[in-house]
């Protein structure tokens, strides 16, 4: 009985209606991803649609979502390929296709879980080693007592919830989250804050908006409170996103500050920006085309290229994009959208394996489409 029950259980899973229906349920989930995107953002409907395993429709009923549609197609195809019928010398082309296939959906697994995206910004004469994250944010406490260099102690995301504790340093202080704000705004303090107020809680009072719907125009903000350090620091701070000078404080003699910025990703190379390099439509202010003369170095070894819009640098997985740039008057700031896709040639090979598969499978049928041709 058990032997039948798997039996049957294994027919459905290497049914083509399997295929079929989750490739449908794929384009119904395409079609409403993208309307939703007028709503709730391009990101917010890539994480519900498509980068979960399921989704509640009316806010109560579980459907499934992207991740859990590829994983079921990946299951389907994979074990398909264990149909004794499948494996015949003239279904060569056809097992082919079946192997393109599975190594597209791999590589869209790879892409899904361990591809990063952000921004590497650099300012003209100076050099960067980190990536900053487009929609994940840290925080960050700076040493500043060290003569030669700065300390960094961080702090991910994941730990950054309402009403999380932790200590940035073994029986260092302790922190303590008050309030996440996905969208700030500032406002001038109407009365004299209390004594536990530091810095700029001292004038100023942090409070949520709505969010845009384009998570990169939110600007985020973090309150926290912080008990155990020396002189007199304790009391609850204020971070935003961009903000220009933190407020200093004392652990153990030391000085420190804290940055609320978008999670860093190290490279192992530099980047030097040369010369940024802009062309405007005659008459206007808006660009035409932009460029960034860079040098790349590694091992203290530098390497000069441009990077032009649709001419990205690529160098150890990472490719880097002219994206945009600051306008400021003083100096010329580049902005590189930055990204790490370790699925980048998947497409590419797959294609090419799913069409040599169709064309052996057409050259097989061929005699058989001719002997079958009416005279």
């Amino acid at each position: 009985m058990m032997i039948n029950n798997l039996d049957k259980l294994l027919k459905i899973i290497m049914s083509p209606k399997v295929f079929s229906y989750t490739l449908i349920w794929l384009i119904i989930l395409v079609f409403f991803g993208t309307i939703a995107q007028k709503d709730i953002g391009l990101y917010a409907s890539q994480m519900k649609y498509f980068s979960s395993f399921y989704f509640l429709f009316l806010g109560f009923i579980p459907l499934p979502g992207g991740r859990l549609v590829l994983l079921l197609m990946t299951v389907n195809l994979f074990s398909s390929m264990f149909k004794r019928s499948l494996w015949q010398l003239k279904k060569i082309g056809i097992i082919i296709v079946h192997l393109g296939g599975l190594l597209l959906l791999v590589g869209g697994g790879l892409t899904a879980y361990f591809s990063s995206e952000g921004n590497m910004v650099i300012a003209e004469g100076e050099t960067s080693n980190y990536v900053d994250d487009y929609h994940n944010m840290e925080l960050a406490f700076v040493n500043n007592s060290l003569k030669d260099s700065l300390e960094y102690t961080v702090v991910d995301e994941a730990l950054l919830y309402e009403g999380s504790r932790f200590q940035i340093f073994d029986e260092g202080p302790e922190i303590y989250i008050i309030s996440n704000i996905k969208n700030v705004r500032i406002e001038n303090r109407i009365s004299p804050a209390d004594t536990i107020y530091k810095g700029l809680l001292e004038k100023f009072v942090l409070l949520p908006k709505k969010p845009e719907p384009e998570n990169t125009q939110n600007r985020p903000a973090l309150i926290y409170k912080i008990e155990g350090t020396s002189n007199g620091s304790d009391g609850i701070y204020g971070l935003f996103l961009g903000q220009g000078l933190n407020d200093p404080f004392k652990i153990k003699g030391q000085i420190f500050h804290s940055e609320y910025r978008r999670e860093r990703t190290y490279v192992p190379f530099n980047i030097e920006l040369i010369d940024f390099e802009k062309i405007m439509h005659p008459g206007t202010n808006i660009a035409k085309s932009f460029s960034s003369d860079v040098n790349l170095i590694e091992n203290d070894i530098p390497r000069r290229t441009l990077i032009k819009m649709n001419e990205p640098l690529r160098h150890k997985g990472y490719t880097f994009f002219q994206a945009s740039f600051i306008d400021d008057s003083e100096i010329e700031t580049t902005v590189l959208a930055t990204v790490k896709n370790y699925g980048r040639l998947f497409p590419y090979i797959s294609s090419i394996i799913m069409s040599v598969g169709l064309l052996i499978h057409l050259l097989l049928m061929m005699p058989k489409m001719v002997r079958g041709k009416p005279k």
